[in-house]
């Protein structure tokens, strides 16, 4: 037996075990573990943007290479490699990696062009749903089917949908907004739904529509050409509706206030966003929100948002489940074009539902590739071996037919291996597919065609799959590249970032060896008052001038100072290096000095409480640093460790051919 790709055993199933012949010279040892010229070559090429190969880059990334390997070998070693954690995670990233390579290309470009044109237009629909499994029995699938046409001729009878939809849809959020979903766009509902909602004609109803939640009837209400993509700043006061009434109306006259500041008075939003906003996220960035096309916002957000005709229009305060918002236009961009986006799209097709329709285009061309045969004398020889009423009543068994042993089809590829499936098989998979819950009464011959059907594409679609690291070197080496990648992170993160948030006594005493390397420059411990004018910031000034003698707090003073208004005053303390802080940078830094600032459309009072020679840095203060530092050192001392573990021999002559 040749040797095999140990990195996806698991992905066997009923597959035979396939080899894989790899004729690369041997480039380097580590311990007893071979690498090949292949895998370092495909690596180096990847992270190298210079076409020529110089010694010098040859050598310097090999060093970090066999650093790399270093750890990976110390993985494998440790087993890490047969964990259920590890091999359920590489499973993941296999079938992402695989996914290109099991769809047909002409009818994934069908399907990017199509995406594209749905995405110029906004569609809005309504849906009921009658919930069914895509594995489920026959006879389940019929009585859902059946279920969802009665529904289907109510409405068509005169009904109407909103009624029926909160009445006897399936969907739990139907009794609350009639089975509306809103608008949408492409990629934002499962494939089958939004075919039905794009090609339904305006008021009216689609024909039944199965996806993975069960089957649906699709009330397709509107369509609008794209509103585009909207970039919006807003400011926005939070509002619980668990708040008490008189917090709710401050709330409301906050808003009212800051509303009154950006229209009437022509205050600039984005400080006004920076100062008063309680989205601190979008705050920092003046009110900038990410772009947003339909449905990606909540609905009253979205209408109020798209309503603004022109960039720098600005709308009156709204309310929506997470508070108050005012809410300004930056920019609106319609689609862009097709050029710009494919590999946007290409990247969405391919991990969408829609990539399923090329499946049986590829699943010709792999029995084709495969020499695939088949002899459907062994399927028909089930129509009379399998007991129709036993059948029935669910108490069918394997044993009934266990004569049956035949090859049912296979597939034999030129390079020598074959994979064949068995009526032992079949009368296995039938057995489970078997409803016991209670009698049936299915058509046996239709139900073990649709079963047979089924494996023999499940089985081509394995065989391509479980085939590719041996017929693809691209696919081999990217996906040694994953699971490589996860050793790494998994042993990195256990001998090295773990090991040093965990080892508190290590990391003190790094800190105590260097914390002269971690030091604060000369900082201000200081009080920020803003107010929002003159005649505010004089008295602020007095209240600082006292508070220490009358035992003053800063919540203290701003009761006293916003009781008309919540945006007079706002403080903030704390200790500042003069390039941390620009307005801390121009004040006067003495002890107890106050420095009045003007600053945009506010007064400024700084006050330095003291002013604070240099010095260490506290652990707490500077821990993410520390750690960063401290394993830096670990790592450094393990891979020491590692190269008198594992000796590394490096072929010379191999290497020279990279140069």
């Amino acid at each position: 037996m040749k040797k095999l790709i140990v990195c996806i055993s698991f992905l066997l199933g009923t597959l035979v075990v396939f080899a894989q012949k790899n004729d690369s010279p041997i480039l380097m040892e580590i311990g007893d573990k071979k690498i090949t010229l292949e895998e370092f070559e495909a690596i180096y090429n990847k992270n190298s943007d210079n076409k020529k190969n110089t010694k010098e880059e040859v050598e310097d990334y090999l060093d970090l290479y066999i650093k790399f390997k270093l750890k990976v070998v110390e993985a494998e070693d440790l087993g890490m490699d047969t964990l259920p954690a590890f091999t359920q995670e590489l499973e993941g990233y296999r079938k992402q990696l695989a996914q290109p390579y099991l769809s047909d290309r002409e009818v994934t470009e069908k399907l990017i062009e199509e995406a594209y044109e749905r995405m110029k237009y906004d569609v809005k629909a309504a849906h009921i749903l009658v919930k069914v499994a895509l594995e489920a029995d026959p006879k389940d699938t019929l009585a859902a089917y059946n279920k969802i046409m009665k529904i289907r001729k109510r409405i068509i009878g005169g009904e109407d949908f909103e009624k029926v939809a909160a009445e006897v849809s399936e969907d739990p959020s139907a009794k609350n907004n009639k089975g509306n979903l809103g608008y949408f766009s492409a990629f934002q509902m499962v494939y089958p739904f939004e075919t039905a909602a794009y090609e339904t004609e305006v008021g009216k109803i689609s024909m039944p529509v199965r996806t993975s939640f069960g089957y649906h009837l699709v009330k397709t209400i509107d369509k609008r050409k794209a509103r585009g993509i909207m970039k919006v700043a807003h400011i926005m006061v939070r509002a619980d509706k668990k708040l008490g009434e008189d917090e709710i109306n401050q709330k409301k006259e906050k808003i009212d206030e800051i509303y009154a500041k950006v229209t009437a008075e022509g205050a600039d939003f984005t400080a006004l966003a920076r100062q008063y906003s309680e989205d601190k996220e979008s705050a920092k960035r003046g009110g900038e929100l990410p772009a947003f096309g339909a449905g990606k916002m909540v609905e009253e957000f979205e209408t109020a948002a798209f309503a603004l005709e022109n960039d720098g229009d600005i709308a009156a305060p709204i309310l929506t489940d997470y508070g108050w918002h005012i809410i300004k236009s930056l920019e609106l961009k319609n689609l862009e074009s097709y050029e710009e986006l494919y590999p946007t799209l290409k990247a969405k097709v391919a991990r969408d539902s829609r990539a399923n329709k090329s499946k049986e285009i590829v699943i010709e061309n792999i029995k084709k590739e495969n020499n695939f045969k088949e002899d459907l004398k062994r399927r028909n020889d089930f129509y009379t071996a399998v007991d129709q009423k036993k059948f029935n009543k669910g108490e069918w068994k394997v044993e009934d037919v266990a004569k049956l042993d035949k090859v049912m089809f296979g597939f034999y590829p030129k390079d020598g291996e074959k994979f064949e499936y068995r009526q032992t098989q079949f009368a296995k998979r039938l057995e489970n597919h078997m409803s016991r819950n209670e009698p049936t009464n299915v058509d046996l011959k239709s139900y073990i065609n649709k079963l047979y059907n089924t494996v023999v594409e499940e089985m081509t679609m394995r065989f391509k799959n479980r085939r590719l690291p041996i017929v693809n070197k691209e696919f081999r080496m990217l996906l040694q590249e994953y699971r490589e990648g996860i050793l790494l992170f998994n042993i990195t993160d256990e001998k090295v970032w773990s090991k040093a948030v965990k080892d508190t006594t290590g990391l003190e005493a790094f800190y105590e060896a260097n914390k002269q390397n971690y030091m604060w420059g000369e900082r201000a411990d200081v009080v920020i008052y803003k107010c929002s004018n003159e005649k505010i910031a004089k008295k602020v000034e007095k209240l600082i001038k006292v508070k220490a003698k009358k035992g003053y707090s800063n919540e203290d003073i701003l009761k006293q100072i916003n009781k008309d208004s919540q945006l007079s005053l706002t403080i903030e303390e704390g200790k500042f290096t003069k390039e941390q802080n620009e307005l801390v940078d121009k004040a006067k830094w003495e002890n107890k000095a106050i420095t009045k600032l003007n600053n945009e459309n506010e007064v400024v009072l700084i006050e330095v409480k003291e002013v604070l020679a240099p010095q260490p840095k506290l652990l707490d203060e500077v821990r993410g640093l520390i750690t960063s530092d401290y394993q830096n050192k670990l790592e450094k001392e393990w891979v020491e460790t590692l190269r008198k573990k594992y000796p590394v021999k490096i072929h010379k002559e191999v290497l020279s051919k990279l140069q």
